[in-house]
């Protein structure tokens, strides 16, 4: 059985693990809460296990002819997901303090039964909540901010003052992140007028059917540095064959353990997401190795999809440019990002100078939906370190 179709199986299997068990939390909760009688128990039961499920129904419905109904089975079911977590991340939040009263019962010897007994409410609050958070994040997820930052260098050649850099990350290109989202986005980039355009991953998502209008877009921007672009762990899921025809297609150049110099004092290198590895797909080539071969007199921008410094390069590079995080997307999973990575949101200055600034992406994944995490476009301002 071949490398990819393993990596698939478990992830799936992980996937229904883990989002089949929050169900069944839901279920547990809801029945405990209203004592459902076998027939309702029955309908809920059913309409939670679809919702298991849908994710994977919707990968096999994207395919041409069938887009809108893919469409409209992603809103709902990804919808559903939105919900399902806050409302387990809020429920949980209620049971912990429940537990805490039942303990501080048990030590004063009072009876709290009143406050840890179970009663609809215990379902109902962290269910509307999750509702009205949900709908909040629709809109939230729309709201695509200006993020902007001015790194100072003496590697600039004389006769350029600035150079603007716009990173576009994590768009998510699919049933739901479609040509209007895309155009808003690119409406942002054309407005700044970048002078180099790169993209650091999870452009697509999903099939992509019908990519003739996003490829329209996409070229539409001509930096006069161009445009570059790394693979994050969704071009490898969306098909990666696939998913780099569409990018090339757009006019990015795309780098897989490679670094170029453009016009002299610029390189730019970028590596392959490590999700790769598990479809046998990987670029491999160390960070310190790929990077040592460029003029190190040079400014060197590093493309990477996920926020993780490689210190044996870290005096190789000066600023990395990456994505992957949607800084959680959804609170309070922004909570194990930043656990997670040296930073999910912004730009982190690093040993020697150097910086890793960290898109919080475009899009959105799964729920269409942000929450305290808003979409980015960072613009990237390279300036003489003794410049105004």
């Amino acid at each position: 059985m071949a490398r990819s179709t393993l990596a698939m199986i478990l992830f799936l299997l992980i996937f229904l693990l883990v989002y089949g068990g929050l169900h069944l939390y839901m279920f547990l909760k809801a029945k405990a809460a209203f004592a459902f009688d076998t027939k309702i128990s029955i309908y809920v039961a059913l309409f939670l296990l679809l919702m298991v499920f849908a994710p994977i129904l919707i990968r096999q419905l994207e395919r041409p002819g069938l887009e809108y109904v893919a469409r409209v089975f992603a809103y709902i079911g990804y919808t559903w997901m939105g919900i399902l977590v806050l409302f387990f991340s809020i429920s949980i939040v209620i049971d912990l303090c429940r537990l805490l009263v039942y303990l501080a019962g048990l030590i004063t010897q009072k009876n709290f039964s009143i406050l840890t007994s179970i009663t609809p409410y215990h379902f109902l609050i962290p269910f509307l909540l999750s509702i009205f958070i949900t709908t909040y994040g629709y809109f939230e997820a729309r709201d695509i901010r200006i993020e902007r930052v001015t790194i100072k260098t003496s590697k600039l050649p004389k006769e350029i003052s600035r150079l603007k850099i716009i990173q576009i990350s994590d768009i998510h290109l699919g049933v739901i992140v479609g040509e209007d989202r895309l155009k808003t986005i690119l409406d942002i980039v054309k407005e700044e007028n970048p002078d180099l355009l790169v993209s650091t991953g999870d452009l697509v998502d999903g099939e992509m059917c019908n990519v003739t209008g996003a490829v329209r877009l996409l070229r539409e921007i001509d930096p006069p540095y161009g445009k570059f672009a790394v693979t994050g762990n969704h071009e490898f899921y969306a098909g990666l064959d696939r998913a780099l025809a569409f990018t090339e297609e757009a006019g990015f150049t795309i780098l897989r353990a490679e670094g170029i110099t453009v016009e002299g004092f610029l390189n730019i290198a970028g590596v392959d997401d490590p999700q790769g590895k598990s479809y046998g797909l990987f670029t491999d080539i160390s960070e310190k190795e790929l990077l040592s071969k460029l003029p190190q007199e040079n400014f060197t921008l590093l493309l990477k999809h996920r926020p993780v410094v490689d210190e044996g390069a870290l005096s190789l590079f000066d600023l990395q440019l990456s994505g992957h995080a949607h800084k959680g997307q959804i609170f309070p999973f922004g909570l194990i990002t930043k656990a997670i990575y040296p930073t999910d949101d912004g730009c982190l200055k690093l040993e020697n100078g150097t910086y890793l600034c960290v898109s919080r992406g475009a899009g959105t994944w799964g729920p269409p939906i942000r929450f305290l995490a808003p979409p980015d476009v960072m613009v990237i301002e390279l300036a003489h370190r003794n410049g105004q």
